[in-house]
């Protein structure tokens, strides 16, 4: 029976011919399991994961391999990027197992979703003597496999309350930067050791600090190096070496969505050219390669194309010079540093340095996209992610109105409306739609809190008063749905379908940390708003940020940027003036472009958000209001007054 064909993730869908009799997740597996009594096989991965595809074409293609699988388990196929709760609480179990993790992940579990053996990828005739083995320990010593399934639940779910302390204060975060430092590659950018993900969280609190050394260092190395895209823009997962050089080349809405916000703020920190083009090339790729018809982000760009990692973006130099001619391929392949860097003499592309003939340069990148666009493209995921569509509209309409690309606000204003009409029903969030059409998978966290910040920051670019709104109505679910008893949040709402494990993780991975995302949103909601409520809950939720600090800030730095915006107001700018005046203009664009950490901007007039109410013009003229807790100092009426306004507040 073919049970995958209807499902909305193209992970999933992948495998809907598979000769493996795989069920979605659900109670329907779960029964079957229990009335066949035979263990589950949960097999968890994304549509643009590698090894995913490896496995599923050794294994799951395989019908020897299929037969093992259907005769003694029940097999369920899960998109992560679907479930994230489902992926933590087995992610949980197989790091706690095996010490590692990642993707393919492959859990044995009981009929009751207890996990007792896990892996990640297994090649076929390891994983048909796993199989083999599993099923006669299962039919030979049953109680072994029980007590060991139940022993995982009870030591996952031993002390699950995530400590909490105080919120972090300005000693706290100079030595979260003590501390990156030490971890700092002074070569090369970035942190730690080789594979090297890109760390946004991190930079936004470094620029956010007003340092600019790491920040400047590593923003520069992650676009010069081969994890940007020097040809058609955006950035792959991760690099493979500590020098930026080889990436794993699946391209993610999440990553290119945090770095295109990241390059933004760098440019207005003053990273210069090389930040803007970056930031405008990635927003370009975003709208070229990832905009659905409906006006929302896909989620991914696979990493092969035609079975083969990274095909679609090397180079070996015999290709330049077929496609430039022989003087502009020698030319081409000494400034992109074509020197085998990959597999089989070829090599991702860098730019270690500006070219010296801005002309040629542009004639040569033009002629090597056009032949590249020939090449057999990476497959897409079509799938919404509440979530990253939340990032991906921050960053659009922060980008859109930094550099004037009216284009940008539209895009995300564009993605708002989709979210707003197919994944809110009934006031809840739906965490993916594809095609226009709404999954059925809860929105989590993430999903909350990451879309509430797309939805505030497009509210200060727009001055739309709806963004806000529905906001705060996801926020007011997150208040009441997801709360923990002590001050932080719960990944799932106390709705939500129960697992062994409620997931909860305060920590940065790839996206901020749910927690720390809910925190920033409240915070900027609480700062338009005056909601005590909102604020207090955001103060409530940083409190993990000072034990993370300590040693753990690589993977605190969302909630160490949001409370850097916490503990300096965030400030408050009220732009008061008909929406069709350009003085009004003025002032909006020139309090957007401010420097200021976690600062927040509303446009009037109005009596919503209340930041707005009592404020008016000033002589019949355009006035803006700079606030700390909705203490205003004197209204300025022009755009040097306001800079030199937010300069003092900074």
């Amino acid at each position: 029976m073919n049970r995958l064909k209807d499902a909305t993730s193209p992970y999933l869908l992948q495998h809907a011919d598979n000769p493996v009799d795989w069920h979605p997740w659900g109670e329907e597996a779960f029964a079957e399991a229990r009335r066949r009594d035979v263990p589950l096989l949960i097999s968890v991965g994304y549509s643009a994961c590698h090894w995913c595809h490896v496995m599923a074409h050794e294994s799951f293609e395989d019908t020897a391999t299929a037969r093992l699988m259907n005769e003694h388990f029940v097999n369920i196929k899960v998109d992560r990027e679907e479930r994230p709760d489902v992926d933590a609480v087995y992610m949980g179990a197989t790091q706690a197992m095996t010490r590692q993790g990642g993707w393919p992940m492959t859990v044995f579990a009981t009929p009751e979703g207890h996990p007792f053996y896990c892996g990640t990828y297994f090649p076929r005739p390891h994983f048909q003597r796993l199989l083999t083995e599993v099923h006669n320990v299962w039919v030979g010593d049953r109680q072994s496999v029980l007590q060991q399934g139940a022993k995982v639940v009870e030591a996952l779910n031993t002390n699950t309350t995530l400590p909490s302390g105080a919120v972090p204060q300005e000693e706290t975060l100079t030595l979260a930067a003590r501390n990156l430092r030490q971890e700092f590659d002074a070569v090369n950018g970035g942190f730690g050791r080789a594979p090297k993900f890109p760390p946004s969280m991190v930079l936004e609190f470094l620029l956010r600090a007003g340092e600019r050394e790491m920040s400047g260092k590593t923003l520069e190395s992650m676009a010069r190096g081969g994890m940007y895209d020097q040809l058609g823009g955006g950035f792959a997962r991760y690099s493979v070496d500590a020098e930026w050089v080889v990436p794993h080349f699946e391209k993610m809405l999440y990553d290119n969505a945090l770095l295109l916000r990241v390059y933004t703020h760098w440019w207005k920190a003053g990273g210069g050219e090389l930040a803007r083009r970056v930031a405008l090339e990635t927003a370009d790729w975003l709208l070229r390669e990832l905009r659905t018809e409906e006006g929302g982000f896909a989620s991914a760009l696979d990493a092969d194309s035609e079975g083969v990692e990274g095909k679609f973006y090397v180079w070996s130099p015999e290709e330049l010079r077929e496609v430039l001619g022989e003087d502009d391929g020698r030319w081409a392949q000494e400034l992109f540093e074509v020197t085998g860097t990959f597999e089989h003499g070829t090599s991702v592309l860098q730019l270690p340095r500006d070219p010296g003939d801005p002309a040629r340069y542009a004639s040569v990148r033009e002629r090597l996209l056009a032949a590249r666009d020939r090449r057999v493209r990476p497959g897409r995921d079509d799938k919404v992610v509440a979530s990253w569509n939340g990032l991906a509209i921050a960053a659009l309409a922060e980008t859109g109105v930094v550099f004037e690309r009216h284009d940008l606000v539209a895009a995300a204003t564009a993605a708002a409306d989709l979210l707003a009409r197919t994944h809110v029903v009934d006031g809840r969030l739906l965490r993916t739609s594809k095609d226009g059409r709404a999954g059925t998978n809860a929105g989590v966290l993430e999903d909350y809190a990451n879309l509430a910040e797309g939805l505030i920051s497009l509210y200060g670019v727009t001055g739309e008063a709806r963004w806000l709104r529905l906001a705060g109505s996801l926020l007011d679910t997150v208040l009441d749905r997801f709360a923990d008893a002590t001050g932080g949040f719960y990944d799932t709402a106390d709705d939500a379908e129960r697992l062994f494990q409620r997931p909860q993780d305060p920590t940065d991975n790839a996206t901020p940390s749910g927690q720390f995302a809910a925190a920033g949103a409240l915070l900027s909601y609480g700062a338009l708003t005056g909601s005590t409520r909102h604020r207090e809950a955001a103060h409530a939720a940083l409190g993990t940020v000072s034990v993370l600090a300590t040693g753990h800030a690589r993977f605190a730095g969302w909630g160490l940027a949001v409370a850097l915006a916490a503990l300096h107001g965030p400030v408050e700018v009220a732009v008061i003036g008909p929406a069709d005046d350009p003085r009004t203009a003025e002032l909006h664009r020139a309090a957007l472009l401010a420097d200021v950490p976690g600062l927040v901007v509303a446009r009037g007039p109005g009596d919503f958000p209340q930041l707005l109410e009592g404020r008016g013009l000033v002589g019949g003229t355009p006035a803006a209001y700079v606030c700390k807790g909705f203490t205003c100092r004197l209204p300025v009426t022009t755009v040097d007054d306001l800079r030199a306004e937010l300069a003092a507040a900074r």
